[in-house]
């Protein structure tokens, strides 16, 4: 399979960084991101600081830390073949607590990150005609939890998953196809080291790991006949819950 270009943004730590290392792996150029260049720069020497690893530091909330993105894959590798719109906050707030600027985090990052990112790099994939988009969501979106107040994050999460399937009806024509992955809780800095407590609220009682993420993140960027879909790595989280 000939090598292709990656664009993994929010790729300092947990599942992006997973995602980043397997494609690597795998023998596939990778370009990633991070709002914090020093955290961007310390992963890209624990990748290997190799001849097919870039970085780009930028917030994907704006659309030229995108334009960047795709500047760079172009330059050093040639191509702009996979977008893993990974960037993304999650945390919980009281609904009746939660203020307009406290909402504009999550809008900012989650939605317009990921709706931004791939409106800078959709073009190169038009000129390739080709190209995958893989947008992280939750099963939160369609699963709620009463004891986890989190409506400012799942909103944003939920406006992804629409924009999934709309993208992937504008663009399929032109052999573009986006999918999103929906992990459960998975054991990442951003879930800390009480990350196990959650283990319950999946069906198989344990927490997601990020290469399980990754290996998926992976499969849906090679196989060609997936589009439109909403994937659940979750332990069984959507499907259901266990009494008690």
């Amino acid at each position: 399979m000939k090598a292709q270009t990656v664009i993994v943004t929010g790729a300092s730590s947990g599942i992006g960084k997973a995602v980043a290392s397997y494609f690597l792996a795998q023998g596939d150029n990778v370009v990633i991101n991070s709002a914090t260049p020093e955290k961007l720069e310390q992963t890209y020497q624990e990748l290997g600081a190799g001849p097919n690893l870039a970085m780009v530091a930028g917030n994907v909330s704006d659309k030229r830390t995108g334009e960047q993105l795709v500047k760079t894959a172009i330059e050093k590798f040639g191509s702009a073949d996979v977008l893993i719109n990974n960037a993304g906050i999650f945390a919980n707030k009281a609904f009746l607590e939660v203020d307009e600027a406290y909402l504009d985090q999550f809008l900012n990052t989650n939605l317009k990150g990921t709706f931004f990112t791939t409106q800078a790099i959709i073009p190169q994939m038009l000129k390739q005609h080709a190209g995958a988009i893989i947008n992280i969501g939750t099963p939160l979106v369609y699963h709620a939890l009463g004891g986890a107040p989190a409506t400012a994050p799942i909103s944003s999460k939920g406006a992804i998953h629409a924009l999934t399937l709309q993208l992937a009806a504008e663009f399929g024509k032109d052999n573009i196809r986006v999918n999103t992955i929906a992990p459960g809780v998975i054991r990442t800095p951003m879930h800390g080291e009480h990350a196990d407590a959650a283990a319950g609220i999946h069906l198989l009682k344990r927490i997601g790991e990020v290469d399980e993420v990754a290996q998926m993140v992976y499969a849906v960027a090679k196989n060609t006949f997936v589009s439109g879909a909403i994937i659940n790595v979750d332990g069984g989280m959507g499907a259901g819950h266990h009494l008690g």
